[in-house]
């Protein structure tokens, strides 16, 4: 995880020197270690490598093999089902492009992923306001907390439809063949064996970018503020897609949005009383008779990898 006093616009505040990439590789190779060891208990390659959801069910080693077991039992693969649109901004710039593709996969047919068609409905949540795209958005909590609400999160939604973001996303729009097949099947046991697979595709990629680094390389590049302007930051974090939007004038922030991807999945109801991504994956969720915390919720939820803090406005 990056400090943040090591980032800048531009590049990095330290170049990698040969004994760095020395470090790194050992670092990864460790890594790996314990990823086959422990996860897998085999090659990430051979994880990697699986096409179809026969070859998953065919997985016998490690820890992977026992959650897909448990998986079986609880029949997770039918529980907490999404709503199989999945949303990517592409993960990892490289230069000019990204190591993943972006786009958005509306039940099995890959879209454009367009920006401009993204607006926060704020009919549930206690804040004050109007629908708007993120750039001209406000956050000004509703200190009433007026009854028609109950979150503190907006209701983000791309051309006025519920996505949902994430590894099972960020792996299926990039067109993994395991991935599109889990995105088919958009329940609990979807979300956790594409975040499998997708440590396993990272790790390996996380190998070659470190082959590859050059110490001599350029890390970074002169950057002069402007007085007036404004920006937009798309990527993937690890939960899922990332926005910031930024203005400046006379040299200061003006105005800061950002909508996080927990934002995404956990949001609260629209206008149109559509539910968002967690909520609607809760609908039908078995509970036991007393159960205060039911287990089927527990494992919906956490398959969503939520992070609260970040959703809060």
């Amino acid at each position: 995880w990056p400090h943040t006093l090591a980032i800048q616009p531009g590049g990095v505040t330290k170049a990698p020197d040969a004994r760095d990439r020395v470090r790194i590789l050992s670092t990864l190779r460790s890594f790996r270690r314990t990823l086959e060891a422990t996860i897998f208990g085999a090659k990430l390659e051979e994880y990697a490598a699986l096409a179809t959801l026969s070859d998953l069910d065919g997985w016998q080693t490690g820890d992977a093999a026992l959650f897909l077991r448990i998986a079986a039992d609880l029949g997770l693969a039918a529980s907490g089902q999404g709503p199989r649109r999945y949303l990517s901004a592409g993960a990892y710039p490289l230069g000019a492009q990204r190591l993943t593709r972006a786009g958005l996969l509306d039940r099995g047919t890959l879209k454009p992923f367009d920006p401009a068609q993204i607006t926060e409905d704020l009919s549930h949540a206690w804040m004050l306001g109007d629908t708007a795209h993120p750039a001209q958005g406000q956050t000004v909590p509703d200190e009433d907390m007026r009854e028609a609400a109950y979150s503190w999160c907006k209701a983000p939604r791309l051309g006025g439809q519920v996505v949902e973001c994430g590894a099972l996303a960020r792996q299926a729009v990039d067109g993994h063949p395991l991935a599109l097949a889990l995105a088919d099947e958009g329940g609990v046991r979807a979300r956790v064996a594409a975040r499998l697979l997708e440590i396993a595709r990272t790790q390996i990629w996380l190998e070659e970018a470190a082959q590859a680094l050059d110490p001599a390389g350029t890390f970074l590049e002169p950057f002069t503020l402007p007085k007036n302007g404004q920006g937009v930051g798309l990527v993937e974090a690890a939960r899922g897609t990332l926005g910031h939007w930024l203005r400046i004038e006379k040299g200061r922030i003006a105005s800061y949005q950002i909508v996080a991807p927990t934002t995404w999945n956990f949001s609260p109801r629209d206008a149109q009383g559509v539910p968002g991504a967690l909520e609607a994956a809760l609908v039908g969720a078995p509970v036991a008779e007393g159960e205060e915390t039911p287990l089927s919720v527990q494992h919906i939820v956490r398959s969503f990898d939520p992070c609260m803090v970040c959703t809060v406005h």
